[in-house]
């Protein structure tokens, strides 16, 4: 076998969160449901054909809707996918998880999971096992079938048959058998490497406190200092176009300045669906780039707000996590 070609994966621990692929009907509404374990092994059993890796199955209790997702949350799913690997013995990882925040939390994965030597698979599914034309049991089977002919080590997202980078995707879509997309985003930026050794997915991580703000006409000052007097750490600022936003405005450019003499780390990200921030294009984004603002380049929402958690929730200084920031860590730039 070339050595350069990934090992087909012979144990999978599967991690299950909830979210719609084993919602069941509730009193309220579908609602995450135990005993998809059960229902896994049936399904497969009724598909003796599928040559899938041996696995195991581990609920994450509460199960939850993935609307409450949260930072806290991927903490104990790090901690969930290092014991599977490391202390069980797995070599693959497979999370079902609900579609809403499912780009967020493997883009955040992608940052919190450095150096582990194992693949690590997000799938779902738009409907429920088990309801008629749901995409559960596709989506699964397939994703162990995708591992079981072997995958690289890191983060990938599969959905329909198509493997997805977590850094460069989004749910685009609230219906249909493609939610998710590669967007098409600019890329470039240096590489990273070496990483810091307080990155490697053994060393523990702290929570961080990153908010998000589009720009929109008629923003001000008042806006960007309720933000930044609740504490946050960061700011990922969605700005028009190529990283323009009011530079016109005396009060909002203080706002920002203020924001970097108080060690708070503000990076722009473009509202739009493909591009990129090229902060010095235009006057109205070199006076970004004046007051400490940094470029998020090509990034999507869904890996600057996973990668700044993953910086900050490091013993690294300021300074190193503004460098960081617009470097290429796991392929967010490139």
């Amino acid at each position: 076998m070339n050595p350069k070609t990934p090992s087909p994966a012979q144990h999978v621990m599967v991690l299950y969160t909830g979210g719609t692929i084993g919602m069941q009907a509730s009193a309220n509404g579908l609602a995450p449901a135990s005993g998809f374990e059960a229902r896994m092994v049936e399904q497969l059993a009724a598909q003796p054909e599928l040559k899938v890796p041996n696995w195991r199955f581990r609920e994450l209790l509460p199960l939850i809707d993935s609307a409450n997702m949260t930072p806290a949350y991927w903490q104990r799913l790090r901690k969930a996918v290092v014991e599977a690997v490391d202390v069980d013995g797995c070599d693959a990882v497979l999370i079902l998880h609900g579609t809403d925040t499912l780009a967020y939390s493997a883009a955040a994965m992608s940052f919190q999971l450095l150096g582990l030597r194992a693949p690590v698979l997000f799938t779902g599914s738009m409907l429920p096992a088990g309801v008629e034309d749901s995409d559960a049991w596709e989506n699964l089977n397939g994703a162990l079938l995708a591992l079981g002919q072997g995958l690289a080590a890191g983060v990938q997202l599969y959905f329909h048959g198509e493997l997805l980078a977590p850094t460069r995707c989004a749910k685009i879509r609230s219906f249909g058998r493609h939610p998710f997309t590669a967007l098409q985003r600019s890329r470039g930026g240096e590489s990273a490497q070496p990483l810091p050794p307080t990155l490697d997915y053994l060393q523990p991580k702290s929570l961080a406190n990153v908010a998000v703000l589009p720009l929109f006409p008629g923003i001000g000052a008042q806006h960007l200092n309720a933000l930044f007097d609740s504490g946050i750490q960061a700011l990922i600022l969605e700005c028009f176009g190529s990283g323009t936003g009011p530079s016109d405005n005396p009060d909002f450019l203080a706002s920002l300045k203020r924001a970097q003499d108080n060690g708070i780390v503000v990076v722009a990200i473009t509202q739009c669906h493909e591009g990129g921030v090229e902060l010095d294009v235009y006057e109205a984004g070199s006076r970004l780039r004046g007051v400490g603002v940094l470029s998020g380049g090509g990034m999507t929402r869904e890996a600057a707000f996973g990668k700044l958690h993953a910086l900050l929730g490091t013993e690294l200084k300021v300074d190193e996590v503004r460098r960081l920031v617009e470097l290429d860590v796991c392929g967010e730039l490139r």
